[in-house]
């Protein structure tokens, strides 16, 4: 076993020697890592034969939340995460290699999203539009779809809500992307900036500082971020709104860091496919539903939420698409499906709407 350090007061021991201590551990790990893989193999294997998902969210808030428990430290908690991050993904693959379809071209934030979900290990298929990505996990083509669903700055992705009465596919989980923008160029000083390639939502994030330091640049609507970066590449008095990933696949220099507008700003992206998760304590619980066009009918339908004290985080409308001046209501719940008085809101909901459809319960992410 590898020595413990010496007290601040002692004198540092030779650097060979913490090394050979450093290699020590590092064997230790090779072999307790082939072990976890090992017995990850043997879940799969039970997981197959029993028609089982093999990615569950639930079971790895758990994971994270007793590591968080034991964890002595000096790893911070996100320190921690992001190692078992990888070390899930590589067990995952292991038991069944999953696809995940994302809004590509690489270097998208939706493909920091599947990242940050999925790990290095799951294989990731870029897809050109969001109406794809749900069309890739619908048709088989892929295990699990990622999608942006709404940024704090710009409000809700309506491509995102628009796909669900479309489909059949389910919200199995959630998660947050901090949105860090720069401006990337392979120009070398702002003053040759003629243009700015950018997504709609981007531009909108970095409005502020577009017009002061580029206040006379045509401002070119291209999606989505990666793209945006290729564009400007191959354009040296351009320049493009994109992330440090999108930046490094594209290998395009960065211009200027920290150009958003609100260095707060973060985007929620929903992961979609058939799993139902089991509940956790703290979930989140998506439902839709559209109701018939008279007064008061969507007071009535929220009425039911108060009554039975579900708490509404997010309500959303978006036209339905069979039919003229109706719409389809968007909702995200506190609480699980299977909770009773989540049951009793939707049991009563349903008698007031012409369509309910609980789209999925999932745990609920820290946005922080």
């Amino acid at each position: 076993m590898a020595h413990l350090p010496h007290g601040e007061n002692s004198d540092p021991r030779p650097l060979d020697q913490i090394r050979a201590d450093i290699d020590a551990v590092d064997a230790e790990l090779v072999q307790l890592l082939s072990r976890r893989t090992e017995l990850a193999t043997e879940v799969g294997a039970i997981k197959r034969i029993d028609g089982k998902p093999f990615f569950t969210p639930e079971r790895e808030r758990a994971v994270y939340e007793k590591l968080s428990a034991i964890n002595p430290g000096p790893l911070l908690p996100k320190q921690l995460k992001a190692i078992y991050r990888e070390i899930i993904s590589a067990a995952i693959a292991a038991e069944k290699p999953l696809s995940i379809a994302y809004w590509g071209p690489p270097g998208t934030f939706t493909n920091m999203a599947a990242l940050q979900t999925f790990g290095s290990s799951a294989a990731m298929v870029a897809q050109d539009s969001i109406s794809d990505v749900f069309l890739a996990v619908e048709n088989g083509k892929a295990d699990y779809g990622v999608v942006p669903v709404e940024n704090s700055v710009a409000g809700v992705v309506p491509e995102t809500l628009d796909m669900f009465p479309q489909t059949n596919v389910k919200i199995c989980a959630e998660t947050y992307v901090p949105i860090h923008h720069i401006l990337v160029s392979t120009a070398t000083s702002l003053d040759q900036i003629e243009r700015v390639f950018a997504g709609p939502q981007p531009a909108t994030q970095c409005k502020r500082w577009l017009k002061m330091n580029l206040p006379s640049a045509e401002i070119i609507e291209v999606v989505p971020t990666a793209r945006a970066a290729q564009r400007a590449l191959d354009d040296p008095r351009s320049a493009a709104i994109s992330n440090a990933l999108g930046a490094e696949t594209v290998g395009i220099p960065i211009l200027e860091e920290h150009i958003a507008d609100n260095p707060t700003n973060r985007t929620r992206f929903l992961v979609i496919g058939y799993n139902e998760p089991m509940k956790t304590g703290r979930d989140k619980t998506s439902v839709m539903f559209n109701l018939r066009n008279r007064p008061g009918e969507l007071y009535r339908a929220l009425e039911t939420f108060y009554e039975q004290g579900v708490n509404l985080m997010m309500i959303e409308s978006r036209p339905a698409p069979r039919a003229s001046f109706e719409y389809i209501f968007y909702a995200d719940c506190a609480g699980h499906r299977t909770d009773e008085h989540f049951v009793a809101a939707i049991h009563r909901l349903r008698s007031l709407a012409l369509e309910t459809t609980v789209l999925g319960s999932y745990p609920l992410a820290d946005s922080q």
